[in-house]
């Protein structure tokens, strides 16, 4: 109901702005007569004075005061004639704006009714919130998603290869506890397309490891069945998923996924928090980041937040970092102490700028307050130990990551 008023109430005043810009008159605007009527009266005092001093005479100006009221008299004809008009305009202008008022305000309930959602309730955000969670928990299932997926054309691979595959499965069928053939076999089969056997043969993977499952091969079990079920994050993947953020937090493909399930589930807001956090964390050579790129600013806005894109986050160095190692350090020992203390500063401070722009990893993070710990700078250090604080607040894990940096420096 409230919807229905407020819309009437706009479709009311747009059509008065309109009304109101026909019906009204610019009271600065003048007729041509009236202008004439003033001159004319002018004309006749001049008449008089003129004869008043002898300038003209008797007969003269009898014949000039004829000419001038007989213009009089036209020109107030011409007045008496455009006021009758006026009236009649305005009551054509009256009955147009009202014509006008009806076409906008049935013009636009109509086109609601065509375009819009009529008798389509209002949705708090902790009713959405709520029917998400409703959609996330009775979702399809990975076998009923696997159904809507078209054929896809097989891949074309050579006779050799195709009699190698039929001997692999052979020999993981003989020995299904064989985890270097399960993992060869889950691997095979997702080249040549065959997805679900790929995703059989990795969760026999999963099984046989156990307790030593990486969050790599739940990661690996979670694409093969999202792919499978043609970029759908099913039940089953997100099972595979949460099993993989478990052992490994920062896993941003893992990550990525998640985000992607919960966007399919009605909360874009969500994804927008997890998929700024992966981009701002991720390599921009990372297969996902494209993904994100194209669509975080919509997903911003549905997290109600101005959005600025983060700069492309540079390759990370061999271990995964960025900053001075400690090969860097041992590098450095070798020059002056004064062309060493300049070396590890610049490599320092490019790490600080680069987290203060674009955000990094709770290592990088950590590895920073241990550096300018090395240099000395306490105070610089407790500043971004403080700053981590707070960007790591709602993430424990990455948190104690960081504060082993802190511990280096002598701040804890």
């Amino acid at each position: 109901m409230i919807f229905w008023i407020v819309a009437a109430a706009l479709a009311l005043v747009t059509a008065g702005l309109f009304a109101l810009a026909l019906t009204r008159r610019n009271e600065d605007e003048e007729h041509p007569a009236a202008y004439d009527l003033r001159v004319y009266r002018d004309q006749l005092k001049e008449v008089d004075k003129d004869l008043a001093r002898g300038v003209i005479g008797e007969e003269d100006a009898a014949r000039m005061k004829t000419e001038i009221s007989r213009r009089i008299l036209a020109a107030d004809a011409q007045m008496q004639k455009a006021e009758s008009g006026d009236g009649d305009n305005g009551r054509y202008a009256k009955v147009s704006a009202l014509a006008l008022g009806l076409v906008v305000l049935g013009g636009s309930f109509g086109l609601y009714t065509q375009i819009g959602a009529p008798g389509y309730r209002d949705m708090p955000l902790g009713e959405r919130a709520a029917e998400a969670a409703e959609r996330r928990a009775n979702r399809d299932s990975q076998a009923v998603a696997e159904t809507k997926v078209p054929p896809q054309p097989e891949a074309q691979v050579g006779a050799e290869f195709l009699e190698l595959m039929t001997k692999l499965r052979a020999a993981v069928a003989e020995n299904p506890d064989d985890l270097q053939g399960q993992e060869l076999l889950a691997r095979n089969e997702a080249n040549l397309g065959n997805l679900r056997a790929a995703y059989e043969a990795q969760a026999r993977v999963i099984d046989i490891k156990g307790a030593n499952a990486t969050a790599g091969d739940y990661v690996l079990h979670a694409n093969l069945l999202i792919t499978a079920a043609g970029d759908y994050v099913s039940p089953e993947a997100e099972a595979s998923l949460t099993k993989a953020l478990e052992l490994d937090p920062y896993n941003n493909l893992g990550r990525y996924y998640m985000g992607l399930m919960m966007w399919q589930t009605g909360r874009p807001d969500a994804t927008f928090r997890i998929w700024d956090q992966v981009l701002r964390q991720s390599p921009n050579d990372a297969p996902w980041v494209p993904s994100i790129r194209a669509v975080i600013s919509e997903l911003a806005w549905y997290a109600g937040i101005d959005y600025k894109m983060p700069a492309p986050v540079p390759a990370h160095t061999s271990d995964g970092l960025s900053g001075p190692t400690a090969e860097d350090v041992e590098a450095a020992g070798e020059l002056s102490a004064e062309d060493r203390q300049t070396m590890i500063q610049g490599m320092v401070d490019q790490l600080s700028d680069r987290l203060a722009t674009e955000g990094g990893t709770p290592q990088e993070w950590a590895r920073l307050i241990g550096a300018y710990g090395v240099l000395g700078d306490t105070e610089r250090a407790q500043a971004i130990w403080g700053e981590a604080q707070q960007v790591f607040a709602e993430v424990p894990e990455a948190l104690e990551i960081v504060r082993m940096g802190a511990q280096q420096a002598g701040l804890e």
